[in-house]
């Protein structure tokens, strides 16, 4: 008996992951950065002071083949704080791995509009806040929307018919 053929719910479409999974893992291993995490997530793993003061900029491995050494970017001024950090940033790094990938950080100093990896920024975009509406658009779309009976919906439309009301405004 033959089993039915199960069709995808893609329909033809991949994700961006996907698609981009391999040229992403080839660029960061360029710089010998096995994990890209390391890249993508620096926040994160080495904690917000040391993040907004150095950027990973390199891994690389000796000949011997004991431990790679990771290179930071930062600017001549922060370089001394950076170096009283880095016992503790070679342990959230090897965390990242889950080994001991690293044995040593190596500190480079630019000046903060030198080469183009200093300037690279991997954090998420900076929050906007948007102006409130006037109060008079605001009363006007609550009265569009008055005569609607679940308040969910009613809450909904009210702020679809602020937004559009000021944008015709504006």
């Amino acid at each position: 008996m033959k089993t039915p053929r199960k069709h995808g719910t893609t329909r033809g479409f991949a994700r961006a992951e996907s698609l981009l999974k391999g040229r992403i893992r080839a660029a960061t291993e360029a710089k010998g950065f096995s994990e890209s995490r390391l890249l993508t997530h620096w926040a994160e793993i080495a904690g917000a002071e040391a993040a907004s003061i150095s950027r990973p900029v390199e891994v690389s491995y000796g000949r011997g083949g004991l431990g790679a050494t990771l290179t930071l970017l930062t600017t001549g001024a922060q370089a001394p704080m950076l170096e009283m950090q880095l016992p503790r940033l070679l342990e959230k790094v090897n965390a990242c791995y889950g080994y001991r990938a690293i044995a040593r950080i190596r500190i480079t100093q630019t000046a903060p509009t030198g080469f183009a990896e200093g300037q690279a920024q991997f954090g998420p975009a900076p929050k906007t806040e948007k102006p409130r509406p006037d109060p008079a658009v605001l009363r006007a779309a609550e009265e569009a929307a008055g005569s609607v009976t679940d308040t969910g919906l009613r809450a909904a439309l009210s702020a679809l018919g602020a937004n559009v009301l000021s944008r015709q405004k504006g």
